[in-house]
């Protein structure tokens, strides 16, 4: 979980001791595909909120984002699409910018690495570390295509996995099993441009030494975390790659489609996408900073030690912005006189998945922003988000609960405190703003509520606790309902007619106060209510600290009344369930029937029992686990997929069955001398084959 680390007191324009100002970035979304709404989830929304906080709070705040528009889907999708990579990033950037422009994300500029500004930045940072001679030249075998005349990236490589013997098996992954691969793994490889089988052949590639930073980036993050509170999540996936080593990167690729690179034999490559990417933030920057005519700003934010910068990202973003980029920034600054400022904090959200399953774009399973936005309103799936955001562990957005966030809570809560207050005054003060008399307990608990709320919520967003902020800011909403109803207006109108006034002022200043309060989350539905009030500017103008102000003057006209949320009926909601395949497309299929075999080739299959003596994580694998296994008369090195399913530790001790006599195949630089047995769920979750009873190593299955 979070640290819950109290922030000091955070001055009007600064935010923390020794910072003036905010820079906030989110992860560049992949410009081959339309957002969804895990995309939303895992870092969009979570930026914005933050972003609208601390403009109400008054700070220099900048945020950025992108389209990340390089690499080889890009390139596979044009294939596909028989068209060129530039009308694929072309069409994907308009789309997504739209739908975040319709979802109510507040970038200040929403750019792209393919504009001609990017590559020119990207170049001069590649070239000041190719001159400060940081990165290396290394021989490295790939996969040839003859008959194109070209290296092929991974992803235009397919096989037989070495590990399940999947026929279809990707260059950099098998699908089937989940092992991450290298095309050179593959049995039976072919191009995925001519179908030949290609050969290998010797090239050369420019390489980061990320080893070389370790433990400066061991020492940052440590210094980071003690600052501001790092994520547990985010700091476990840290540990995970410094206790593996981390090893060298490749910068550059084999590839038409991206930066150029402008070194003499390397015309034919381009900066690996990795490598650009995280640039993009900066191109972004100084975009921005010519927009505003001032061309040199983008180095206020960048270049100086006062600026706090936060990187929102989804979980599998980790590696790139808490080790690679912040060690390419550490290598720039020992070389360079401008000091880039490094990410203070780098709050990761885990998965949002789509009723019970992962999204999945080639499996057809979710929904996308704006097909989403054309039926519903933003706000009402920014609140179901938020109060579902999986900050500290995989979450589910289902149908269901989107019903029932905004008709119980949006509508039946906050929407109906403030139509029966407005409903009221108009009817009964003129539409007028009553006047405030004296005060009674309930008066003043809801007095001490507004006065609260804001601190508690404040410092929640301040520490990235999205979720428990807008539970704050709701909880107030439902005590205002609750002060409504238990103050009974409709009675004192007749009996008290100055207690009547006193309850109607306090529930319109509780409104002004919630418009605040709620506009990072609904910023649309805050708008509304701040023209309802009549009031001048916005919520965020008037600033986050006079949410727990009693300002409202005597007198002031209210604005029209206006129906904030909406049910959703029934029949709304059915028609999307039913849409649902009842096997979930992402659920992996069973596999097809294999051809009869006869009991004397099933004989020739080795089945044994092991005992794992020791697990470790494959070094630069997610995937990977090595484990040693004893057979009886030997112990075997044996290469599993299982990762993401099995600690190491979990194992050691178990008896497993393995394929005694398969080939040797090699994984990642290591030798697989068998398989185990497992089997997956219908959710993809897999579960080793173990004995329970005590069987003797090496004991035959049969």
């Amino acid at each position: 979980m979070n640290k819950q680390v109290d922030p000091p007191d955070l001055p009007a324009g600064g935010h923390g001791v020794g910072f003036e100002r905010i820079l906030v970035t989110a992860a560049l979304p992949y410009a081959n595909g339309k957002i969804h709404l895990g995309h939303l989830a895992g870092a969009y929304l979570p930026s914005d909120i933050y972003v609208r906080y601390q403009r109400s709070m008054k700070r220099d705040v900048v945020f950025l984002c992108g389209s990340d528009e390089h690499g080889v889907p890009i390139t596979i999708t044009a294939e596909q699409e028989k068209t060129t990579p530039q009308a694929v990033v072309d069409r994907y950037h308009a789309l997504n910018k739209a739908a975040f422009e319709k979802f109510g994300m507040s970038f200040d500029n929403y750019s792209r690495t393919s504009m001609p500004l990017h590559h020119e930045m990207a170049r001069e940072f590649f070239l000041e570390l190719h001159k400060a001679g940081v990165l290396k030249e290394k021989k490295e075998k790939q996969l040839y295509d003859k008959k194109a005349g070209m290296f092929l990236p991974d992803r235009y490589v397919e096989g037989t996995c070495p590990v399940c013997a999947n026929p279809d098996a990707r260059g950099d992954q098998c699908e089937r099993c989940g092992t991450f691969l290298n095309p050179t793994d593959l049995k039976n490889p072919r191009s995925k441009i001519t179908g030949e089988t290609p050969t290998v052949r010797e090239t050369t590639h420019f390489y980061f030494p990320l080893g070389a930073y370790q433990q400066q980036l061991e020492e940052y993050i440590a210094a980071a975390d003690a600052r501001d509170g790092w994520k547990e999540n985010v700091l476990q996936y840290c540990r995970g790659w410094f206790k593996e080593g981390l090893q060298d990167r490749a910068v550059t690729r084999d590839l038409d489609w991206g930066v150029k690179i402008p070194i003499k034999g390397y015309e034919t490559k381009v900066l690996y996408v990795w490598f650009d990417a995280v640039l993009g933030y900066v191109s972004a920057t100084k975009e921005w900073a010519s927009q505003q005519g001032h061309p040199d700003k983008w180095k206020n934010y960048w270049l100086s030690s006062t600026t706090k910068y936060v990187a929102f990202i989804g979980k599998d973003n980790v590696v790139f912005h808490c080790i690679v980029f912040p060690a390419m920034l550490m290598a720039w600054n020992a070389t360079s006189p401008g000091k880039y400022v490094l990410p203070e904090n780098v709050p990761a959200n885990e998965f949002l998945n789509f009723e019970g399953q992962k999204f999945s774009k080639s499996r057809g399973w979710g929904i996308d922003v704006d097909e989403f936005l054309e039926e519903f309103p933003a706000d009402a799936l920014r609140y179901t988000l938020t109060m579902n955001l999986p900050e500290l562990r995989d979450t589910d957005f289902t149908w269901k609960d989107f019903q029932a966030r905004n008709n119980n809570e949006l509508a039946d809560i906050l929407g109906n405190f403030i139509n029966r207050t407005f409903t009221f005054a108009h009817r009964n003060f003129d539409g007028k703003i009553p006047e405030l008399g004296p005060l009674n307990d309930l008066d003043k608990q809801l007095l001490s509520s507004l006065q609260s709320v804001p601190k508690k919520a404040g410092k929640l967003f301040e520490q990235y606790h999205f979720r428990d902020a807008v539970l704050e800011i709701m909880n107030l909403a439902r005590f205002a309902n609750k002060y409504f109803n238990d103050s009974e207006p409709w009675k004192t109108l007749k009996t008290d007619p100055v207690r009547c006034a006193t309850t109607i002022n306090l529930c319109l200043q509780a409104i002004r106060s919630l418009a605040i309060l709620l506009e990072p989350t609904v910023p649309f539905s805050a708008a509304k209510m701040w023209r309802m009030l009549n009031l001048p500017q916005s919520p965020s103008q008037a600033g986050w600290k006079s949410a727990a102000e009693v300002v409202l003057t005597t007198g002031r006209g209210l604005g029209q009344a206006e129906i904030l949320f909406s049910k959703i009926e029934d029949e709304a909601i059915k028609k999307h369930v039913e849409k649902l395949p009842s096997t979930p497309p992402s659920t992996p299929k069973a596999s097809a029937a294999k051809p009869t075999i006869s009991i004397d080739d099933f004989k020739q299959i080795d089945l044994r029992i092991a005992k794992v003596i020791a697990a470790e994580k494959v070094p630069k694998s997610d995937k990977l686990l090595k484990l040693r296994v004893s057979i009886g008369t030997e112990e075997r090195q044996v290469i599993a997929g299982i990762a993401q399913h099995y600690a190491p530790e979990d194992l050691v001790g178990k008896k497993i069955v393995v394929v005694a006599n398969l080939a040797p195949a090699k994984l990642m630089g290591q030798e697989s001398q068998g398989m185990i047995l497992a089997a997956s769920d219908n959710n993809g979750k897999l579960s080793i084959l173990t004995i329970a009873t005590d069987l003797a190593e090496g004991s035959v299955v049969k």
